[in-house]
């Protein structure tokens, strides 16, 4: 709703409001963000915009369990999972026939990873520990760290293990005979990813406050980055040494005010504030009850993708307030890094000239791991369970569902209007449906019949809210069609504006409209190239300045209009008594009025405010709202003074009057012999509350007093009665 207020008027006097009414408007779909708002099935959105066919998905049947935490892909072609809340290891061979491969005493298997030898390695958690398993059914144990969570394992050109840890925080060094120590010992509850640099070095991130360590091979560590998140829970490392930084979670500092165009340096001096957990909850499968907590996974569903340089300059590529990022993957022939989704359950790209693309979209809510395989991706998903490849052939079909349109009342549906390159043997259709929910729902029409041509008549019904899909279609796989732009024109129902207040000030009370003035250089030299004068632009927003003005009456309200109309005033007055309403004025256009009430007679008046969408709506579909104010005094008679008697009493005054005003009470009454000050006197009774009160009051004559007093009476609407006397 447009909101038509005095603050906004007072500070924009000479500002003209913009004209959105009922006339047709559009509602388009065109850039990335704004199809981002929408669903996708089997279809892709890149950097500028565009919607494609998406790559395919290969879904490889995997034992039903709860959740997946884990997948290993081995250069045989054999995949190993590692599940949640089953301590279970599967082994899948080449030709996709899973078998239970080992099983655990704990209840997730958190990570896996394989040293040189093809060994398989299982880390567990909680009460975690390290397993060596050599077959199917012969896994023991081969590492206690006697810690809660093990997060990670990573194996080093030497053949040491090293395993990152938590709730303490830290990083154990495990020999090829299992035998380990912690190296490292961080401020944070848990170290929950290691990636190994080209030079030898590793980098770690953190949970608790979101770290990026860089740890040398001999054990020295550095912070290398600062995020403003929880934790850092998934890295990534390019050809160049860049190091790509999932961040997610509560923020546990202020954000700084970054954007994707600056780069943050932050220094490893800096004092670490430690959180008390790093927990939270695990995937939960829809329709189920959530699983017990797996802590390390943050709290929150917001997050951040970071590109690191080895020195630590580090720079935002994407962010997300409802996504957080589970995985990272860095493809070296594309250049590009993958990163994988939680809450909406998507596959983004990055490429070195920081565009980001939406690959796809899955029906689980959580994309969890990505892992390579040569041109191949396996992608492990949970909420619901799912794992499979993600191919670089293309696919046949694709939906997309945009986002809902809210015409924000009822409206008639216009045209719809789309723009689509279509190749030899590739389409593009359309449908609608709509409804007067803000989530479709059972009460929502059925899907339109398809629209083809480029630019048709919206076959949908009047209502307040319409959702478009669109389908893209090909039948060799090869060339996709590309959806560019859609737009769809409606009209809205013409509704009423509101008037919410309608507010006399206190009589006299006015406002003033601050001067325009120069920006002027005061002592500036005289032979200058060019005028340095400049109107003040910055007063235009200034507030302006109250005052008092005899006789002047102001009367201010708010009023707004759900269609955004742009709206102008009458206003009329009517005295009490009287049947017939006198026009004030007619095509006002501020939500503030000031009147010079010397022209009317003394009395009680009510002001009428006509609210009406004419400028915006054609001739007789424009719409009308009154508010009449509460009853508005006006009076402008002084009070006067008779029976008015000084006489001296040594050196005292004995003075005594009547103040009487023909309409208001009377207020204050002060007296004055000079050079003495004034004096508040209060009436006989006490208290000033009426039209007529008696004064009787004995004053001290200062000092060379002269043989005159003064009497200064106001009534309550602020007109003053003065009378002199001589004694």
């Amino acid at each position: 709703m447009r909101k038509h207020t005095l603050p906004a008027v007072l500070g924009l006097l000479v500002l003209a409001s913009v004209l959105s009414a009922v006339v047709p408007q559009k509602w388009e779909l065109r850039t990335r963000d704004d199809y981002l708002r929408g669903k996708f099935d089997g279809v892709s959105v890149s950097y500028d915009g565009t919607l494609a066919l998406a790559p395919k998905e290969e879904k490889i049947a995997a034992p039903q369990e709860e959740f997946y935490l884990s997948v290993l892909a081995t250069p045989e072609g054999v995949t190993f999972l590692g599940t949640g809340h089953g301590g279970k290891v599967y082994r899948i061979d080449k030709d996709g026939k899973a078998e239970l491969w080992f099983q655990a005493a704990e209840m997730d298997v958190t990570t896996l990873a394989r040293d040189r030898k093809g060994t398989l390695y299982a880390a567990t958690s909680p009460n975690g520990k390290v397993y060596k398993i050599s077959d199917k059914g012969k896994g023991e144990e081969f590492f206690n760290p006697a810690e809660k969570y093990i997060w990670d394992l990573l194996f080093l050109d030497s053949g040491e293990l090293w395993a990152a840890v938590g709730e303490s925080g830290g990083i154990y060094r495990i020999s090829p005979l299992g035998e380990g120590r912690m190296f490292f010992k961080a401020a944070e509850n848990h170290i929950l990813c290691l990636e190994r640099t080209a030079r030898g070095d590793v980098v770690a991130g953190s949970g608790g406050n979101g770290l990026l360590y860089r740890i040398t091979a001999e054990g020295r560590a550095s912070v290398l980055f600062e995020t403003p998140y929880e934790e850092v829970r998934s890295l990534a490392l390019d050809g160049e040494g860049q190091i790509y930084a999932a961040a997610s979670g509560t923020p546990t500092r202020a954000r700084k005010d970054e954007t994707p165009d600056e780069p943050v340096r932050i220094d490893s001096g800096v004092v670490l504030t430690v959180s008390a957990s790093g927990t939270a909850g695990a995937p939960a499968r829809a329709g189920q009850p959530a699983p017990a907590p797996v802590p390390g996974l943050a709290s929150k569903d917001g997050g951040a993708l970071y590109r690191v340089s080895g020195d630590g300059l580090a720079k935002r590529l994407w962010s997300s307030e409802d996504e957080m990022i589970y995985s990272l993957l860095w493809r070296e022939g594309e250049k590009k890094v993958l990163f994988g989704t939680g809450g909406k359950g998507r596959i983004y790209s990055v490429d070195r000239d920081e565009r980001i693309a939406l690959l796809l979209q899955q029906s689980s809510e959580q994309v969890y791991q990505l892992t390579p395989l040569d041109s191949k991706i396996y992608v492990l998903s949970n909420n619901p369970c799912y794992f499979g490849l993600l191919l670089t052939e293309q696919r046949f079909a694709g939906e997309y569902t945009g986002p809902v349109l809210d015409a924000r009342t009822q409206a008639s549906w216009g045209r719809v209007v789309w723009d689509a390159a279509v190749a030899a043997g590739a389409s593009v259709q359309l449908q609608s449906r709509s409804g007067n929910t803000s989530e479709p729902n059972a009460t929502w029409t059925d899907w339109s019949p398809f629209y083809v041509k480029p630019e048709e008549q919206v076959l949908s019904p009047k209502s307040r809210f319409l959702q478009v899909k669109i389908l893209l279609r090909t039948q060799t796989g090869k060339a996709s069609p590309v959806f560019n732009k859609l737009t769809v024109f409606y009209l809205q129902s013409n509704i009423a504006p509101a008037v919410t207040r309608l507010e006399p000030l206190k009589p006299n009370e006015v406002y003033l409209k601050l001067p325009e003035q120069d920006d002027s250089i005061l002592g500036v030299e005289r032979n200058l190239a060019e005028e340095t004068g400049k109107k003040d632009e910055l007063r235009i927003g200034m507030p302006a300045r109250k005052a008092e003005r005899k006789g002047f009456q102001t009367v201010v309200w708010d009023a707004g209009d759900e269609n955004g109309d742009t709206l102008s005033y009458a206003l009329a007055i009517r005295k009490d008594g009287e049947a017939e309403w006198r026009a004030l004025e007619n095509a006002w256009t501020e939500s503030i009025y000031a009147f010079d009430t010397l022209a009317f007679p003394d009395g009680t008046y009510f002001l009428r405010l006509t609210a009406s969408d004419s400028p915006s709506n054609p001739l007789g579909l424009e719409l009308k709202t009154d508010k009449t104010s509460p009853p508005l005094v006006i009076d402008n008679s002084l009070p006067v003074v008779t029976g008015f008697t000084a006489v001296r009493n040594g050196t005292s005054l004995d003075i005594a009057f009547r103040a009487e005003d023909s309409y208001s009470y009377i207020e204050e009454a002060k007296v004055l012999v000079r050079p003495g000050e004034w004096r508040v006197v209060f009436p006989v009774d006490g208290i000033a509350d009426s039209r007529s009160e008696s004064f009787k009051v004995s004053l001290k004559l200062p000092a060379g007093a002269e043989n005159q007093v003064t009497v200064r009476v106001r009534d309550s609407y602020g007109n003053v009665g003065v009378a002199r006397q001589n004694f």
